[in-house]
């Protein structure tokens, strides 16, 4: 009802807001995506001895990083770094205003004191079948009742050979 009585005007300005914060969240998701990876590639690439080979930006970055590391624990110097690098991804891509905090992710199940869902499929191989005896190792297994036993090759291959003679035979 108040939507009716709104002026064209007013209604896709309202739009306009509801999509802009939207287009706003996805930039955020993606930017703070990008700045978990870029760190995490750039922390490996200066322990691996690359540091020289880094942009300016990502040097900046991890000198701030080991500078932080004297006074408070890694993983708080990590997660400002990943911040800073994540604001600065989040305005290169269009983002206005302050980056919007990140939604902090949930722990893990056996963090929280709930059974581990486990929704990996296990890989197992097939049972090799059990020779009892010596002897039966030469035996042919029997097939289940109720189904064909299998043709040798060697007799499909014989019949074949019979085909092809009677056929040349009958022709002359």
């Amino acid at each position: 009802m108040i939507a009716t009585k709104l002026g064209d005007s007013q209604r896709g300005r309202s739009t306009r807001i509801a999509m802009a914060s939207k287009s706003s969240t996805i930039i955020a998701r993606r930017a703070r995506t990008r700045a978990e990876a870029d760190f995490a590639t750039w922390l490996m690439m200066a322990k691996l001895g690359s540091f020289d080979s880094l942009p300016e930006n990502a040097q900046k970055v991890l000198n701030g990083y080991r500078e932080r590391l004297d006074r408070m624990s890694e993983i708080e110097s990590k997660t400002i770094a990943v911040r800073e690098t994540y604001q600065a991804y989040y305005s290169d891509m269009g983002g206005t205003g302050e980056a919007p905090e990140p939604e902090p992710r949930s722990p893990p199940p056996a963090d929280r004191g709930e059974a581990v869902v486990d929704n990996v499929v296990r890989f197992k191989k097939p049972q090799k079948p059990k020779v009892t005896r010596i002897a039966d190792r030469g035996a042919r297994p029997t097939p289940p009742s109720g189904t064909r036993r299998p043709i040798p090759a060697l007799l499909i291959f014989a019949a074949l050979c019979a085909i092809v003679v009677a056929w040349k035979f009958l022709t002359k």
